[in-house]
């Protein structure tokens, strides 16, 4: 589970910032949200322009040199602060993986350019290595044979290294670092719209329509379609060599993605991710609900809530959602002014689960 997440001087934050998912409040209701200390479900509330967005861009930073899998780079265009004195940007992570803790820090010149990177667990540093210096070392067992030739590798990440060629010896220590690197390689960010992309968890372009089909879940989604007053007559057909989606009607039938709103079209793009989800470590949802109505808005989430053992965020300006009956007050997010914090967080007023967190939030309960 990530613990807690730092950046420094990356796109819009000049100044740290921390998203601290590790110091959950001792609430006895929706204790489900809370697995190793560490809070699993969230809603991250902001203004435009706050920084929502590039909080999600900077977590998801570390896929970018870890992984193979699909990357939004063009996202990470200006990746500095524009007024920053630093000519890098630092990144800290912290995981909580069966009661032991990983510690992850990096910089990065831009997001092709490792600075500096350092690896410790329970405490002991065993991976680290200076890019500019191009001196480092490893301590994980098994991986001592890495040192000698380390030097003579490009530049690329020492942990990534460490992971593809080393032989690790079966010990507690490595066992953690393993878990790190599968957990950073099923992470997934996606945006409410097809067209925004996806980053970490898969590669490719495969289309929704495709992807539900090949998923053996039409019929599923049509009832999730239902559930949620879209009724719909779905069946797969092969166009041109690809699976598609139709409707059929009394008089005509139609491609579904032609027909249906803009709405529905998100909510087919969350069925999407939602069936691959519970394979997921980390899911990042930006704007979740940039195309729902209120109820809709609330039954999403709550199915979110429904996946065990993923963190899942989602970003939104719906105050509606900010309820104990849906989540808890140590879930919901507020960023602003560079700074993020949860709204148990943002007051000296012990909550309860019968207070009413949206007219708290109107009222300025939480100004900090």
């Amino acid at each position: 589970m990530l613990k807690k997440f730092s950046v420094e001087n990356f796109k819009g934050f000049k100044d740290k910032i921390t998203l601290d998912l590790g110091n959950p409040s001792n609430y006895g209701f929706h204790p489900e949200v809370v697995v190793e200390n560490c809070i699993t479900k969230g809603i991250i509330y902001g203004i435009n322009g706050c920084g929502k967005s590039n909080l999600g861009l900077a977590i998801f930073d570390v896929i970018t040199h870890l992984t193979e899998k699909q990357k939004l780079i063009q996202n990470y265009d200006f990746y500095l602060n524009m007024n920053g004195r630093k000519s890098f940007a630092e990144f800290e992570y912290t995981f909580a993986f069966d009661g032991h803790e990983l510690v992850y820090k990096y910089s990065k010149n831009n997001v092709d350019t490792l600075k500096q990177e350092s690896l410790s667990i329970d405490g002991k540093e065993v991976i680290y290595y200076n890019f500019p210096e191009n001196d480092g070392f490893t301590l994980l067992e098994g991986s001592d044979t890495l040192n000698s030739s380390i030097r003579n590798e490009s530049p690329i990440s020492r942990v990534k290294y460490v992971s593809a060629n080393s032989i690790l010896a079966d010990n507690i220590q490595n066992k953690v670092f393993k878990k790190f690197i599968d957990f950073v390689d099923r992470m997934l960010l996606f945006y409410s719209l097809d067209n925004r992309g996806y980053e970490g968890f898969m590669n490719g372009t495969e289309g929704i329509a495709e992807g539900i089909v090949n998923s053996g879940k039409l019929k599923d989604f049509e009832k999730f379609l239902n559930e949620n007053d879209i009724e719909y007559n779905l069946y797969e057909r092969d166009v041109d060599g690809r699976k598609a989606i139709y409707c059929h009607f009394d008089n005509k039938d139609a491609d579904f993605f032609k027909i249906a709103s803009t709405g529905t079209r998100s909510l087919a793009l969350f069925y999407y991710w939602y069936i691959r989800m519970k394979k997921a470590s980390f899911v990042f949802i930006d704007e979740f609900d940039a195309f729902y109505h209120f109820e809709l808005s609330e039954d999403i989430q709550r199915k979110v809530n429904e996946v065990v053992g993923v963190q899942i965020f989602t970003t939104t300006h719906n105050t509606d959602l900010m309820s104990n009956d849906l989540l808890r007050p140590d879930c919901y997010f507020l960023l602003k002014d560079n700074n993020i914090s949860s709204l148990s967080e943002l007051t000296e007023k012990e909550l309860r689960h019968a207070h009413n967190l949206q007219k708290m939030y109107k009222a300025g309960a939480f100004n900090g």
